[in-house]
């Protein structure tokens, strides 16, 4: 009896999982100016280093110690690698906070969140939607980055081995394995900071305080990852893995530093994510 009770509620043809497709969220979130304005940002950076080292001069090794950074005019692989050094640390944190932070709580400003779930869209359903276009926006601009950077460091420094500080190179087929793997780990590197924005993005109608929330946290992290009279507890910091990375750019490929960041990341990415999602299906909508 209830389940034809619960038929007769429902209209005719109404499947909760076919409620708020990926592709109408995707396109609503790509038609929004932050996005635009995010995605410009990052495609400009690459041009803006290639005018610093023009006006500057090209990077050379300081105190006999090559980094990096100097050798991002080598190759556009090498400046690729450069833009992801420069940028992993903070800029790429604030698109996955503004997409992730941004989701939930934009909706409950625009007093449209209510009008969703009356549609009805399952709470859960709702979330699932938002998160997955949220880390995909996030992801794609961990990738445009690199990928504007190697086509303008191969235009202005010609296409090459990565050459590693420490000496030798990587050839190119290689080397864009490593630029990958690279991409790939700083992505995951980065669920904290998601998992983060998410959960504050259900608990506050303000999207500027879950995206600030979210950014301030991570920066808080990165400087308790830099006091060192906390010893090996600095291990169990997101912050403290987070250019584990560096270790894809040298000849011989470590896996270690990786592995434990990438397993500090995801333990922390799925507390927040399920503590989101805990708090969203109990939650009183009221905007």
């Amino acid at each position: 009896m209830s389940t034809l009770a619960e038929r007769a509620e429902t209209a005719d043809g109404y499947r909760p999982r076919h409620t708020l497709p990926l592709r109408v969220e995707l396109l609503r979130q790509l038609k929004r100016r932050r996005t635009l304005v995010m995605g410009a940002i990052l495609a400009v950076l690459p041009f803006v280093l290639v005018v610093a080292f023009a006006i500057g001069g090209r990077p050379g090794s300081r105190n006999g110690q090559v980094t990096l950074m100097d050798t991002a005019t080598a190759s556009g692989a090498n400046f690729a690698a450069v833009n992801l050094f420069v940028s992993a640390g903070f800029l790429l944190v604030i698109p996955v906070a503004l997409f992730c932070g941004d989701t939930i709580a934009s909706e409950a400003s625009w007093s449209s969140l209510r009008y969703l779930l009356a549609a009805p869209v399952p709470r859960t359903r709702l979330l699932w939607s938002k998160l997955s276009v949220a880390l995909g926006l996030s992801l794609a601009a961990m990738v445009l980055l690199p990928v504007v950077a190697l086509a303008v460091g191969t235009a202005a420094y010609g296409w090459g081995p990565l050459e590693i500080p420490t000496g030798g190179a990587l050839p190119t087929g290689t080397a864009t394995q490593r630029l990958l793997v690279v991409i790939g780990y700083v992505f995951v590197s980065q669920l904290v900071t998601a998992g983060l924005a998410f959960w504050l993005s259900t608990k506050t109608d303000a999207p500027l305080g879950a995206v600030g929330g979210a950014v301030g946290l991570t920066i808080v992290g990165n400087v308790l990852d830099a006091v060192t009279a906390l010893g090996h507890w600095r291990d169990f910091l997101p912050a403290h893995w987070q250019f584990a990375w560096a270790d894809a750019v040298q000849p011989q490929l470590e896996w270690a530093g990786m592995i434990k960041g990438t397993a500090i990341s995801v333990t922390y990415a799925l507390v927040l994510f399920a503590l989101a999602f805990r708090g969203f299906r109990r939650k009183d909508i009221v905007s």
